[in-house]
Order: C-alpha cells, then sequence, then structure tokens
C-alpha cells in the first residue's frame, strides 16, 4: 500500500490545478489520480481534433442524459473528457471567467471568500494572457491564454454582421464589461491546446500521476477519509492518503463516487446495497446545466469547416501550413466569435452567451452534412431548472443517471425564445445572409409556438454541468465555503460540483480558479492543524 499526503481523484480542470500547486511544496507528497490516458497525444495538442472527440468516445466519456421530458423525451448528450486535463482536454478551449455579479452572488449566498473581489486573484495567478495586460489580467501564471491564430477571414464577417444588427463589438470579455460581440480568447500556446494539464503538471518528484485507473471508492477510518481504492490493469489496490483526499471527478462524477463511497442520502444508498457512512442528502443534488440552441447555415466557402472534395484538398494545404508556423485552420477552436447578450437592459449581467461556429455543427458533430456552412450557439446562462445525478448501479464502472431537467421550469423556455429572437437578428444581418446559401431548420419558424417546438427538438447542453456537491451553509449543501464536505474529516471537493450556481460563461477556467484558491486553502488548513 502506497502513501501520500494527498491524493486527487480525478485529473480535470480542478484536479490538475489543486495537485499541481500541493506539489510545489517540496515536503508534501501528491498522487493525482486519472482514469483517462496521457495528455500527450496529437489528437489533444491540436485544437481541430476537438471536432474529431467532441462526437465520439475518443478520450470522451460520452454519457447521456436520461429521456427529458423538456426535450420531447430525447436523451441528452453529454461529452466529458477522458485523459489527463479532463474536458480541457477535448473542449473548444475558450476562455471566460462568467459575470463578477456571479461570485458575488455566490457570497449572498452565506460562501465567505468567494466574491468576485475574492476570487479575481486566482484568476489572475493561473492566467499568462498574450495580449491583454491590464488590472483584469494575469501575466506568468500557468494557463497560457491568446488570441486564436486561425486568420480566419469570417471573423470579420461575424463582426460587420453584429454592427448592422446594432449590437456592441468588444475586445475583452474578460475585461471591464462582459456585454457584446466579439472573438474569443482561447487556452492555447504557439498554436496548440493549453490544457490543465500542460499548464499545472510540471515534472516533480514528490508528483505521482497515474493514468488509466478507475477509482471505486473513497475510505474511511469513522468520519475521516484514509484513502482510496481503485481499478487499474484489472487488479484492485489502495492508496493511503496520510492528510487529505481531494475529490475532483467533475459535477458528473465526483457526486457518483460519494455516493459510491457511503456518502449521499441513506436510504438513496441502502437501496443499492452501499453502507451508509454519512447521511448527506445533497449530493448529487442541483445539477446545472446551461442549455444549448444551434443555428445552421450552409455557405459557399472554404474559409468554413465541411466536407467536400475541396474542402479535403483546404484540409491538406492547411496542415503543412499548420506544421510550418502553427497558424490556420488547425489552430482554430471552432467557435471562433461569440457575446454575451442581456435580455433586458436592467438585468444585472448578461442572459445569453453565443458561440459562433466556422462550420455546420448539427448534433454535437454527430450528425454531418456534405457541403460547406456556419453555426451559432445560444444558450442560458442562469436556468431555473435544476436536475440530478444519481446512481444506476453499485458497479463503480456503470454510467451515473443524468438528469438535467432541461426546461423544466417555464421560465427557461420562454427566455430561450427571446434568446432564439437575439440570436436570429444577428444571423440575418446582411453580412451573414448574404453569404449563405441554405437554412438547415429554421426557416419558416417564426411564431412563439415554432419556436418553442423547435427548442424542445433541437436543444441540448453546451457542456457546462455544476453544482451537485454545492457550496454552502443549507441543509442540502455539500461542502462548505473551504470546500469542505460536511461532517467528514480529511475530505474535499475541488471541481464545478462546488459552484452553487451556474456561472455565466464557461466553465474551464473558474474551474481552474477554484483549483488554485483550494490549494492555498489547504495549505493554510494545515498550516494551523484545521
Amino acid at each position: 500500500m502506497k502513501e501520500f499526503d494527498y491524493i486527487v481523484i480525478g485529473g480535470g480542470a480542478g484536479g490538475c490545478a489543486v495537485a499541481g500547486r500541493l506539489a510545489e511544496d517540496p515536503a508534501v507528497s501528491v498522487c493525482l489520480l486519472e482514469a483517462g490516458k496521457s495528455d500527450d497525444q496529437t489528437l489533444i495538442k491540436v485544437p481541430f481534433c476537438t471536432a474529431l472527440m467532441l462526437p465520439t468516445s475518443i478520450n470522451n466519456w460520452a454519457f447521456q442524459t436520461v429521456p427529458q421530458p423538456g426535450l420531447n423525451g430525447r436523451r441528452g448528450y453529454v461529452p466529458r473528457g477522458k485523459a489527463l486535463g479532463g474536458s480541457s482536454s477535448i473542449n473548444a478551449m475558450v476562455y471566460t471567467r462568467g459575470h463578477p455579479w456571479d461570485y458575488d452572488h455566490w457570497a449572498a449566498l452565506g460562501n465567505d471568500g468567494w466574491s468576485w473581489r475574492d476570487v479575481l486573484p486566482y484568476f489572475k495567478k493561473s492566467e499568462h494572457n498574450e495580449n491583454f495586460r491590464d488590472e483584469h489580467h494575469g501575466q506568468g501564471g500557468p494557463l497560457n491564454v491568446a488570441n486564436l491564430r486561425s486568420l480566419n477571414p469570417f471573423q470579420e464577417i461575424y463582426l460587420e454582421a453584429a454592427r448592422q444588427a446594432g449590437f456592441k463589438l468588444i475586445d475583452d470579455f474578460n475585461g471591464a464589461d462582459q456585454e457584446g460581440i466579439g472573438i474569443y480568447q482561447v487556452t492555447q500556446k504557439n498554436g496548440e491546446r493549453w490544457n490543465a494539464a500542460r499548464a499545472y503538471l510540471a515534472s516533480r518528484p514528490n508528483l505521482t500521476v497515474i493514468t488509466q485507473m478507475r477509482a471505486r471508492r473513497i475510505l474511511f477510518s469513522g468520519k475521516r477519509a484514509s484513502g482510496v481504492e481503485f481499478l487499474q490493469g484489472g487488479e484492485i489496490r489502495t492508496f493511503k492518503a496520510k492528510r487529505e483526499v481531494i475529490l475532483s471527478a467533475g459535477a458528473l462524477q465526483s457526486p457518483q463516487l460519494l455516493m459510491l463511497s457511503g456518502i449521499g442520502a441513506g436510504a438513496e444508498l441502502q437501496q443499492f446495497g452501499i453502507p451508509v457512512i454519512h447521511d448527506l442528502r445533497g449530493v448529487g443534488k442541483n445539477l446545472q446545466d446551461h442549455p444549448d440552441y444551434i443555428f445552421n447555415y450552409r455557405a459557399k466557402s472554404l474559409d468554413l469547416l465541411g466536407i467536400s472534395l475541396g474542402g479535403s484538398l483546404q484540409l491538406i494545404k492547411e496542415i503543412g501550413r499548420y506544421r510550418r508556423d502553427r497558424t490556420g485552420m488547425m489552430t482554430s477552436n471552432g467557435a471562433e466569435g461569440g457575446g454575451f447578450l442581456r435580455r433586458y437592459p436592467d438585468s444585472p449581467a448578461p442572459e445569453f452567451q453565443l458561440h459562433f461556429v466556422v462550420g455546420m455543427i448539427d448534433s454535437h458533430a454527430r450528425k454531418l452534412h456534405m457541403g460547406h456552412g456556419y453555426s451559432c450557439h445560444i444558450c442560458l446562462l442562469r436556468p431555473k431548472s435544476i436536475g440530478t445525478v444519481s446512481l444506476a448501479s453499485a458497479d463503480p464502472t456503470a454510467a451515473p443517471d443524468i438528469d438535467p431537467k432541461f426546461f423544466d421550469h417555464p421560465d427557461d423556455l420562454d427566455a430561450m425564445v427571446d434568446g432564439f429572437k437575439l440570436t436570429r437578428k444577428l444571423m440575418d444581418a446582411p453580412a451573414l445572409a448574404n453569404i449563405r446559401s441554405g437554412e438547415l431548420y429554421t426557416a419558416g419558424i417564426h411564431s412563439d409556438d415554432a419556436i418553442r417546438e423547435e427548442l424542445k427538438n433541437r436543444s441540448d447542453t453546451i457542456y457546462h454541468p455544476v453544482g451537485t456537491c454545492k457550496m454552502g451553509s443549507d441543509a442540502m449543501a455539500v461542502v462548505d465555503s473551504r470546500l469542505r464536505v460536511h461532517g467528514l474529516e480529511g475530505l474535499r471537493v475541488v471541481d464545478a460540483s462546488i459552484m452553487p450556481t451556474l456561472i455565466g460563461g464557461n466553465t474551464n477556467a473558474p474551474t481552474m480558479m477554484i483549483g488554485e484558491k483550494a490549494a492555498e486553502m489547504i495549505r493554510m488548513d494545515s498550516a494551523r492543524g484545521a
């Protein structure tokens, strides 16, 4: 049995950040356990290859939801990264932090130390921004943030459409004001994906990284987490944690592993024959995710991704270009443009986020179309629908039951109707309307009732599940404001599952911020014997 000071379960954004930062102290030993393979893969490093991993099971758990009544009975598709770096190894690399209001709201809910003023230093500590040098950004951090190097002329067409539609243009979604239309910065360096593993997992003698293992349960001595049991190469192994076990398996699998370990709603665990270590009924509850709809259009341009003979020849040229100077289409994150829009002028923060994609994205790129085109996502940033993650089986290798309850709250569908109309206004601006040659699904859909039905028929997640081990002090909270699991010792959760509410943006950078802040809290608590 091996023994470490800290064992981190899950090598995603939060896990890599907290493990890497803790290992900066040479006096402690850290072990990071990851179910997937190493991230040292061309598929992960080349940004374009997101299009190959997202719709498949390559480096991807490729989960499904339970049937969703709000989506007319369809099952949603839930990609989650299964490699070192977690979802930062398969995502679209968009760097956004959410809105300051989101974090001030967390603090207002009773989570001391999580206001925007409190968390901004950790965002800046994490970041090395190649392009912005001001009070909003960091330099010298491990996470490289850069402008896109795709040099795609469709960026200017998108921005011109925004001007024509009357939307404000913005250069920096993480600056003084989030609202507006612009081009995203990405977590890339020299045209390569810069995931959480590349950012944080420097080679250190006191950091042990083990891949291709599957955590089975957290072990306890009384109410104290004492180690981890996992499966590797057909063998069940056990590691001991002298100080803490840190659970960073993500918003879907962190609650699953807690429940498999006997932490959760006692009556639910007993149904699966799992001995109850601690009855904590909020585990797996409070699932929140951004519901998303995608407009798709055809356009005859080889600057857009697509399937054609000309496109294949262009791709060969682009591969050569990438090898020469790390620019061009192979550096594209797909979702090059975006924006944050308000539903009401007096809203405290934008309610909608756009992702403008230089290709047709249908059913998470699982449904392909001949020809070329572009698409635009519209997602609702703070939905009122609340779902759950629950056990489907006591088998640690089984997927959990994922039920985001999309459009369960009627206000969400009403809000998305307004978001649909806002996005269409942008898409119908002359710069884009004059270049398209077809509209895949939305032609002729104009009435509110028709829009509602289209939203139910084609909406799904945009991959931002949070909240299932929420931070707080109420009866449904799982962790406190220092991310310690209520009622237990030596166990913290450090990933997006601790978010009490969804933030208004992509969740990758905020999850690394959580890892940064957690590492500092762990060091402070250890120093004072807390």
